[in-house]
């Protein structure tokens, strides 16, 4: 990231917001838990540095005071993906440019921004994400069958000389098969009385769920302490997940397009999940460990060994060392796979439940370049 001498700009324009800002872009957090999204501010500035990294973007402008001071503002937007996938590249924007920022500020009084809009000096639309940087490619898949191994299993990846991963996912939380529950993609009720029908919890796990909730998810470890999305949780991020089915040594490698480059590793070969999957058996682990095995075409995965650092789902969902998963994988269609989790979890849990949720194939493209640590402090 390169600095440039502050230049004299107009100052900060404060206004009060009028109406909901849309959201269009996929955040690495809940923006409420960072910024006041019931007041909005306008400010006017010269751009001064564009940090095109991840997990935010950020662009730095020097805004004028009343005085005739300086102060250099952060504008935080969506991840550089997000903006690549929109069309946008850095180099739209460079130091020196006349810029009108308008969006959320920062809770804790510092000088950030998360622009909602942002614009050069003719008013022309700046680092804007589409409202579905994922509908062209959509829209340009081919339609077919499942396509399949020599020995009649489905593919749970692309087809031999092709690429391709899965992602937009249909559900972005855990809750419970046959409940109507509102939440958005980060997780968030839109009614915390709604809390209770999430899942069969435990009176303490339902307390906990509660407060992270109220919380706005601030004390989430992926977003604190770039923890990696284990458990369900993979398969509820924005960019998605990738199969590589070693056959000849009968395991799978299961890679993530969030987080830090994380990827996952299930043993097919049939052999018992105590005593036989590589680690220490005493020691938990954020992926745990898991073996699997062919139901017809459904890939059935057993998942034990996790440790409590994590959260398994967005939303904020408790679990305890006590956690068993069954996940159940099955490629519908050429472009559609099916993901089903059976929850059980004795110690936060009243009994074990199940949460079912769809995944679209994009075909041709490898997992998005996606780092959680790229411009953390």
């Amino acid at each position: 990231m390169s600095s440039f001498a502050p230049v004299g700009l107009p100052r900060l324009l404060p206004c009060v917001i009028l109406a909901s800002l849309p959201f269009v872009a996929e955040a690495h957090h809940p923006l409420s838990a960072k910024f006041d999204t019931n007041t909005s501010n306008t400010l006017q500035g010269q751009v001064s540095a564009v940090d095109w990294s991840n997990p935010h973007v950020h662009v730095f402008v020097n805004v004028e005071n009343p005085d005739g001071s300086l102060t250099n503002w952060a504008l935080e937007l969506p991840s550089r993906v997000e903006l690549e996938w929109s069309g946008w590249r850095p180099e739209a924007l460079q130091a020196g440019q006349r810029i009108t920022a308008t969006g959320w500020p920062a809770l804790n009084g510092t000088h950030q921004l998360w622009a909602e809009s942002l614009s050069d000096s003719t008013g022309k639309a700046v680092f804007t994400v589409t409202d579905d940087p994922f509908s062209k490619r959509l829209a340009e898949r081919s339609e077919g069958p499942t396509p399949r191994w020599p020995d009649g299993k489905p593919r749970l990846g692309p087809a031999p000389g092709q690429s391709g991963f899965w992602g937009l996912p249909s559900r972005r939380s855990l809750i419970e098969d046959g409940q109507n529950v509102v939440m958005d993609e980060h997780g968030l009720l839109a009614n915390l009385d709604d809390a209770a029908k999430v899942a069969p919890f435990q009176d303490w796990a339902l307390a906990l769920y509660r407060f992270r909730q109220s919380n706005h998810l601030r004390d989430d470890p992926m977003f604190l302490y770039c923890v990696p999305p284990a458990g369900p949780r993979q398969f509820q991020q924005p960019f998605g997940a990738q199969f590589i089915e070693d056959k000849d040594h009968q395991r799978i490698f299961l890679l993530l397009g969030g987080g830090n480059g994380n990827w996952r590793l299930i043993y097919t070969d049939g052999r018992e999940q105590v005593g036989q999957v590589s680690g220490n058996d005493d020691n938990p682990l954020f992926f745990g460990r898991a073996t699997a095995h062919w139901e017809g075409d459904t890939l059935v995965v057993e998942n034990t060994g996790f440790n409590e650092g994590f959260w398994f789902s967005n939303g904020g969902l408790p679990h305890t060392k006590l956690l068993k998963m069954t996940e159940r994988f099955t490629r519908l269609d050429q472009n559609t796979l099916q993901y089903a989790v059976t929850v059980d979890d004795p110690g936060a849990y009243t009994r074990s439940w199940t949460s079912t949720w769809e995944l679209q194939w994009f075909p041709g493209e490898e997992l998005p370049e996606y780092y959680c640590q790229d411009n953390r402090p």
